[in-house]
């Protein structure tokens, strides 16, 4: 069994994360509860941002790392939220403060609001470097539904589906998810 830490204190990418690399093939321990610096994430990529994080929780704790950075990329605001997804209202903004600004944003575009969510997740054990990259098409509704999921989850339709990722099980939203695809990927690159 591999020992990894996960460079997250997100509580829902961690629940997710553990149930997509399972508990028979990784020991998957979070930054929950572990004292860092805070890591800045300057990068202008998602593949950078992870990158950052893997590579700071690895010098600091010698731990092989897992890291990831996600987001939400809508065409008709330029692919913004993007790499700033998590703090698009600021930094420490909440879900709720994150989606009424994307939604106040997209009032005067007419249409389907088409997007995409992209994941980059990552690997770092401080000689070797792998990467993957996952991403599912959708689009942005004008009210969030269910309670499920996390980020934006609630205003996001996969393309295919009557419900939002907020409205899928757990177990469904695995099979999809850019995230899903990401560290499904990862997996076979560090097993």
């Amino acid at each position: 069994m591999r020992h990894l830490i996960f460079a997250s204190k997100n509580k829902g990418k961690i629940f997710e994360v553990s149930k997509i690399l399972g508990k028979q093939d990784f020991d998957i321990v979070s930054l929950l509860g572990i004292d860092l610096p805070d890591i800045i994430e300057s990068g202008s990529t998602f593949e950078e941002n992870a990158k950052i994080k893997a590579e700071t929780v690895f010098n600091n704790l010698e731990i092989p790392t897992i890291a990831d950075d996600s987001g939400l990329v809508v065409e008709q605001l330029d692919g913004r939220p993007g790499v700033y997804s998590a703090r698009y209202s600021g930094e420490g903004a909440t879900d709720k403060e994150n989606n009424e600004k994307l939604l106040l944003e997209l009032r005067n575009f007419p249409g389907k609001h088409k997007a995409k969510y992209v994941c980059v997740a990552v690997y770092y054990d401080g000689k070797n470097y792998f990467s993957a990259y996952g991403e599912i098409h959708g689009e942005i509704i004008k009210e969030g539904k269910g309670n499920n999921g996390f980020g934006y989850d609630p205003l996001f339709v996969p393309d295919g589906y009557k419900k939002t990722m907020a409205q899928l099980t757990i177990e469904e939203k695995n099979k999809i998810s850019h995230r899903a695809i990401a560290f499904n990927e990862l997996k076979k690159l560090i097993k």
